[in-house]
C-alpha cells in the first residue's frame, strides 16, 4: 500500500495541474470571444505567458511523480522523458 506522502503528493500535483488548466480556460474564453480582426490585449498575453509556464511546470511535476510511481511498481524501465521508456505490458 502506498504511503500517505505519495498520495498527498499526487493529490497536490493533480490540483496544481487542474488549477492552471482552469485558469487557462478562462483566458481562452476571452480570446475565443474576441474579434478576429482585433489584436490580443497585452494583459491577456501577459497572463497567457504566466499561466502557460505554470501549466507546463504543473504538468511536468505530475508526469514526473506518475513516472516515479510506475517505475517503483516495475511498470516502466526508464522515464518516458528520456525517449526510450514507456509502460511495460
Amino acid at each position: 500500500m502506498p504511503d500517505l506522502t505519495e498520495i498527498e503528493a499526487l493529490k497536490a500535483s493533480l490540483r496544481g495541474a487542474r488549477r492552471t488548466a482552469e485558469a487557462l480556460s478562462e483566458v481562452a474564453a476571452r480570446i475565443e470571444a474576441a474579434d478576429p480582426r482585433s489584436d490580443v490585449a497585452e494583459s491577456d498575453l501577459d497572463e497567457l505567458q504566466r499561466l502557460s509556464l505554470a501549466n507546463a511546470v504543473a504538468a511536468q511535476a505530475l508526469r514526473g511523480l506518475v513516472e516515479s510511481m510506475l517505475k517503483r511498481r516495475g511498470k516502466i524501465t526508464e522515464p518516458v522523458a528520456n525517449g526510450g521508456g514507456g509502460i511495460e505490458d
